[in-house]
């Protein structure tokens, strides 16, 4: 069973324009709506892939509202804990050129009272065979130290953890040990601190260094570099795929829904690196955060070449 955790989810609207004039009038040519935040766009991504989840977290407002409804219409369950407040809305601008300029609310504050409800929530469906899914950023009056926290019941539940964070939030997360991990490259390289792009072989070196601390899975999402891959003694490199870009928006939560689809299909090493390359290769054809169909992620799998 995957169960995502959404803490901040959103309303993602998404416009395309010629090109951005600050302080100026900007006409939009087209503007699309949909649920997101990032373990919501993990859920979408698993449910295209073939595969169920629950998506869980927190939603307030006309806004939560429309997420939940979108969630079910889509067929993916979810249970989350109501707040007061409304669920922010992310607006992403696209320019013809390719660039992308993110706009993004803060959202509800959370109490301590329904933070310790969805602690509840998820204690409620860990156990063993359970994957938590913790990605994206916390709400406003939530402790960094949250994921953390989750991942220690997890575990004490005989649950599994792939996390997606980044900053103090990754950091304190690392203590835990979650079984899988998927920073991106600037998102390593500003935990080991470098002020520089680090090579390939310094970043198979932090891998490592993550793997020695008790970390199952490591993920590291390069762009153009490709994506690197450690678990146990395997240890490959794939080349990013060339495909027709719209967006690299979303490609993140595609690779966490690719490993935790090939974690509960119990994927070979080699079929996991080819559906992680494939489905977030499919993500950035998309517009704004919608997920790739599968058969577009099984055209793309054929062409993934692993380095090891």
């Amino acid at each position: 069973m995957i169960i995502t955790v959404t803490m901040n989810p959103a309303i993602d609207k998404t416009v395309e324009i010629d090109k951005l004039i600050p302080g100026g009038l900007n006409r939009i040519r087209k503007v699309e709506y949909d649920a997101g935040g990032k373990g919501i766009n993990v859920s979408k991504t698993i449910r295209e892939l073939g595969g169920k989840s629950i998506a869980t977290g927190f939603l307030g407002g006309n806004a939560g509202k429309t997420i939940e409804s979108v969630l079910n219409e889509k067929g993916i369950k979810n249970d989350f804990i109501w707040v007061e407040g409304e669920t922010r809305t992310n607006t992403k601008v696209f320019e013809e050129n390719g660039a992308v300029t993110e706009l993004n609310e803060p959202g509800p504050e959370i109490s301590e009272e329904k933070l310790e409800q969805l602690m509840e929530k998820l204690k409620g469906y860990a156990g063993a065979g359970t994957l938590f899914i913790l990605s994206g950023s916390i709400p406003v009056g939530v402790d960094k130290q949250i994921y953390a926290r989750i991942i220690r019941r997890v575990h004490e539940m005989g649950g599994e953890v792939l996390l997606d964070a980044d900053g103090e939030l990754f950091r304190n997360a690392l203590k835990e040990q979650p079984d899988i991990i998927k920073p991106n490259c600037m998102e390593l390289e500003e935990y080991a601190g470098y002020n520089y792009r680090a090579s390939k072989e310094e970043l198979l070196t932090l891998a490592r260094e993550l793997k020695n601390q008790g970390i199952g899975t490591i993920a590291v999402s390069m762009g153009k570099s490709g994506s690197m891959f450690v678990h146990g003694d395997y240890e490959a490199v794939s080349p990013a795929l060339s495909v027709k870009a719209h967006s690299t928006v979303g490609a993140g939560d595609a690779m966490v829904a690719a490993l935790a689809y090939a974690w509960n299909e119990k994927l070979s090493d080699d079929d996991t690196v080819r559906l992680c390359v494939a489905a977030a290769a499919g993500a950035v054809t998309t517009i704004g955060t919608k997920p790739p169909g599968r058969e577009l992620v099984d055209e793309l799998m054929q062409q993934v070449i692993i380095e090891k």
